[in-house]
């Protein structure tokens, strides 16, 4: 039987890597966060202040762009049917708009 290795992270590492792919990914939009501190906005790179849960987001928004059938899209996300956390990721933004409208022509 194989052994399986596992590295051992820090959420600390994890934070660290998530940023640098995205970073890498070339996801550089500019974002309003709170300053922790100040309660203050900020503009902010989005690999700066990514997270795990950044990239869980991207990555159902950006499959939900391609595929635009929630149900199959959720599934492979791991959320429930129905889920509001899911419809809280899959954002219908004006170019999903037009493509529909584009499909009628």
């Amino acid at each position: 039987m194989e052994k399986l290795c596992f590295r051992s992270y820090r959420s600390r590492n994890i934070i660290r890597l998530s940023r640098r792919a995205f970073r890498l990914a070339g996801l550089n939009r500019i974002v309003t966060v709170l300053n922790p501190l100040t309660r203050k906005p900020e503009q902010k790179y989005l690999y700066e202040v990514a997270t795990t849960h950044t990239a869980r987001k991207t990555f159902i928004g950006n499959m939900y762009k391609k595929v635009k059938d929630p149900d199959l899209v959720s599934s492979v996300s791991g959320h429930k049917e129905g889920s509001k956390a899911f419809r809280r990721y899959r954002e219908i933004d004006e170019e999903m708009k037009q493509e529909l409208v584009h499909l009628l022509d």
